[in-house]
């Protein structure tokens, strides 16, 4: 018998008190196995969020098991969205009774920025949206006003107090949309509202990351269509009439990324299934200048292990050089799994995060490991390995600095501790489980008691 979301995350009695938790590891084992990514973070949340457009339902499979998405699902059901979980990764959703008024509870937004991703849908289907601030990573400024200026081009009124108001009593209308950045969840709200409006609208310097595509794949499925999916500008012609569909999320690139990086630090074998091999060239591209070598075998990416990384340098011996940036370039959720695979390259790499300025903060964690950093600005570090890592306790401010302590723990000698993993479980599906499959000696812990 299918469970619903509303039954799985029914409250405890009032003797349970959550508990924290943490992650005991036991460094030095290598990491080998086969393992199956999970389906990409990133394009779950506006997925799910597309089926507000529409009254008919939704059938999205491959949904990541993580805190953010079930953060996503109590909100769609805060607004009135039925949401069941058919098997552990089907999750069917259906908005044909909306609240009046669809109001998004500041509580459940601050939980995380995709809470924002609501603001296009409701805007397109009921002419007016209220959205509250949105929590999400601290790892620096990220704007609103690539969303609002979208909504804006679209016809849209736009109040800013607390809250986002945005109203088009007369309807959304086709235009021309220009991003001042290519903003990846701007560009997905940008879609989501113009594809229940007639006519054609261009979205120019748009995102076109992995999961801005998958979201465009899935809203074609549902009746519109999307000229340039892969590029940074997006031609669509909406319809009011959206269907439902049924759509597989893709595998995620990031989580990949890191299983790859894990398996590099302990020097494991390691094979990862089912990938998409377009999504991954840019980052083995990097990998390899950071000395980590991978194959391609079919839609399997392979991982020889014993391999000794060596940082590549540029021609003429000068220093190698890691940056991020919008795709295809290097995708900046992986500059901190970066930081940790460099700490045991031999030689010299600086790592420019450009995009977030808070993203780098965590490297004093990793220095209290024995990892050779200088942070030069909140944008830059020279990263000097290899270096021998030691077992240190540790919190996770964020998923992405989190799983880059993980992978130093994993490598490190000793027992380290990592706390607050709620964050990597926002972005990482069992991770622990996962890791123990592939020789992790990793434990979780439940320590004291929180007030709820």
């Amino acid at each position: 018998m299918a469970v619903t979301l509303i039954e799985r995350l029914a409250p405890s009695p009032p003797q349970a008190r959550p508990l924290m938790e943490k992650f005991v590891i036991e460094g030095g084992a290598q990491l080998s196995g086969t393992v199956v990514p999970a389906g990409n973070k990133n394009g779950a949340l506006p997925i799910l969020a597309a089926s507000v457009l529409t009254t008919d339902e939704v059938v999205v499979r491959n949904v990541p098991r993580i805190r953010d998405v079930e953060a996503m699902l109590s909100i769609l059901q805060g607004i009135g969205v039925r949401v069941e979980r058919r098997n552990g990764h089907e999750v069917a959703l259906q908005a044909d009774a909306l609240h009046e008024p669809a109001q998004v509870d500041a509580k459940q937004a601050e939980a995380i920025r995709a809470s924002f991703l609501l603001a296009g849908p409701l805007l397109a289907r009921n002419g007016e949206a209220r959205m509250p601030p949105p929590g999400g990573d601290v790892i620096g400024r990220r704007r609103l006003d690539p969303h609002l200026d979208a909504f804006r081009a679209m016809g849209a009124e736009v109040e800013t107090e607390r809250d986002v108001v945005l109203r088009a009593p007369r309807g959304l209308r086709a235009g021309d949309v220009f991003m001042d950045e290519p903003s990846v969840m701007a560009t997905e709200n940008a879609l989501l509202a113009a594809v229940r409006i007639p006519g054609a609208t261009v979205i120019g310097n748009a995102a076109c990351e992995p999961h801005v595509q998958d979201l465009a794949r899935m809203l074609v499925k549902m009746g519109a269509t999307i000229h340039g999916i892969g590029s940074n500008v997006l031609t669509v012609h909406g319809s009011a009439d959206l269907h439902g569909c049924t759509h597989d999320i893709a595998p995620d690139h990031i989580e990949i990324g890191s299983f790859m990086a894990l398996a590099g630090v302990t020097g494991g074998e390691l094979r990862i299934k089912g990938c998409v091999s377009d999504d991954l060239r840019m980052i083995r591209l990097v990998f390899s200048r950071l000395g980590l070598h991978s194959e391609l075998d079919g839609d399997d990416v392979f991982i020889p292990g014993g391999q000794t990384l060596v940082v590549q340098r540029d021609v003429g011996e000068f220093t190698a050089k890691v940056q991020d940036g919008p795709w295809p370039a290097f995708p900046a959720d992986l500059t901190s799994i970066a930081i940790a695979l460099a700490t045991q390259s031999a030689g010299q790499v600086l790592i420019h995060e450009w995009m977030f300025e808070n993203r780098m903060i965590f490297t004093d964690k990793l220095v209290n490991m024995g990892a050779n950093i200088t942070l030069c600005d909140p944008h830059r570090a020279i990263v000097y390995g290899p270096s021998r890592l030691r077992a240190e306790r540790l919190e996770s401010p964020d998923i992405r600095a989190g799983m880059a302590m993980l992978i130093a723990a994993l490598c490190a000698e000793g027992r380290s501790e990592i706390g607050n993993i709620r964050q990597i479980d926002r972005g990482y599906e069992r991770i622990d489980e996962r890791l123990r499959e592939l020789g992790a000696r990793i434990e979780r812990v439940a320590t004291e008691p929180v007030p709820v």
